[in-house]
């Protein structure tokens, strides 16, 4: 046997608990290949009354799915059983889960659940379980160690909103970086060749860092590299230590600093910030477009600093009286702010609710692509009209004052007098 090949009692505990035991639902296999990933599943299903086994393989970003009888099926155990080099196996019983994972350097870590007692059925209808992106790989260590998943792998009723805003997340990274040619390409048997650079504005835990490192590299065949940035030092700390774990470090990397400041290890094809607060949302916007990313995702938080500014008076004197309406409109204010400076500097901008409102109360997301011609007058004419009816000059335009002067001569002609 040699050092990454399973042993002979592991191979027959879950040869037994596959076929032999009661309560079998998934197996799952992830295996490292240089700097893509393969993965396999097999699962029993009902099929028009008779018991049947799915099994999906996902290689270099192509998915296909095909059922089994029980030799085939059996035969597939083998095969995985057999692999050998870095990887991880995940198998899900309704007595219990056992996952396996064997680094590069050969080394078996067995880790097994405490005993459960599910109520499944023995071999589930065909196609019942919405997909989910963190149901479509063997994601249980990665939510364990970002702890929205308890040590049974279960979601934990506390992270349950958490989890939620992760699965809409990369719904949404999915919708800008898997376009329908790229997918017709895969589907026709001729993978495209496909990477993308991520920065992480504001990491906090890095839940949705690690997420959709591991989500676009397993499923989708990604080469990923992702770098968070935050200026907790402690937080950078436990993701850094997170990414080791994960054995990831080598593509998921963690910088403490402010985002001002900071400048990521490689050049930049998406940039996310979520739920930064105030200004830190329109640096991390600034700064994108100072890397000359090509898309942003963005979820802003708390906007306080146009509700300081915010003049009562007027035909708006009663609604700016009431403290959570002034506050409210502050945050509808800022974020058309944003994406109108947005669309000057040249990107299609679209405002979404991401999640609902049970997840978290801040569900606007930003999604911007650059790929227009900035300056546009339209686009000009539109934010100087609203800018100069409110009095108030928002603080992204004063960071991106020297870039944003080519189009609206802003640093000439004062803050509320502009005329093209």
């Amino acid at each position: 046997m040699s050092r990454t090949d399973l042993s002979d009692e592991l191979a027959t505990e879950i040869r037994t608990r596959v076929f032999t035991d009661k309560g079998w639902m998934k197996i799952t296999q992830v295996v490292r290949r240089g700097g893509s990933l393969f993965r396999i599943s097999i699962r029993p299903f009902t099929l028009k009354g008779e018991k049947k086994y799915q099994g999906e393989m996902t290689d270099n970003g192509r998915t296909t799915v095909k059922n089994f009888d029980i030799d085939a099926a059996q035969k597939g155990l083998e095969d995985i059983l057999e692999q050998t080099g870095p990887r991880e196996l995940h198998l899900i019983t309704a007595s219990g889960d056992l996952h396996v994972r064997i680094t590069r350097k050969g080394k078996t870590l067995v880790s097994r659940s405490a005993p459960m007692a599910r109520e499944i059925e023995e071999a589930p209808a065909h196609d019942r379980t919405k997909q989910q992106p963190l149901t479509a790989f063997d994601s249980i260590a990665l939510l364990k160690a970002i702890d929205i998943a308890d040590a049974d792998g279960r979601i934990k009723a506390s992270m349950r909103g958490k989890y939620d805003q992760v699965n809409e997340l990369l719904k949404v990274l999915e919708t800008v970086l898997i376009s329908p040619s790229e997918d017709e390409k895969s589907n026709a048997g001729e993978p495209a060749s496909k990477s993308v650079n991520i920065v992480d504005c504001g990491c906090g835990k890095a839940y949705l860092t690690l997420a959709a490192y591991h989500y676009f590299t397993i499923v989708h065949g990604f080469t990923v590299r992702v770098c968070g940035i935050d200026r907790n030092p402690e937080i950078i700390e436990t993701a850094t230590a997170l990414a080791k774990r994960l054995d990831v470090a080598e593509h998921v990397t963690f910088i403490t600093g402010d985002i001002a400041t900071v400048q990521p290890p490689f050049e930049t094809d998406l940039v996310m910030s979520l739920h930064a607060c105030d200004t830190a949302t329109d640096e991390a916007l600034a700064r994108a477009i100072d890397w000359k990313s090509r898309y942003i995702i963005c979820v802003p938080c708390c906007q306080h600093e146009l509700h300081k500014v915010l003049k009562e008076g007027g035909p708006f004197q009663t609604l700016l009286r009431h403290g959570i309406l002034k506050e409210r409109l502050a945050d509808l204010l800022t974020d058309t702010f944003r994406t109108q400076l947005l669309r000057i500097l040249g990107f299609r901008v679209h405002v979404i609710e991401f999640v609902s409102t049970e997840a978290t109360a801040r569900n606007i997301l930003i999604k911007a692509e650059f790929g227009v011609k900035p300056g546009q007058i339209s686009a000009v004419n539109e934010y100087l009209a609203l800018r100069d009816f409110w009095k108030v000059t928002p603080w992204l335009e004063t960071r991106m004052a020297a870039l944003l002067s080519k189009y609206m001569d802003i640093e000439k002609k004062g803050p509320f007098n502009q005329k093209l």
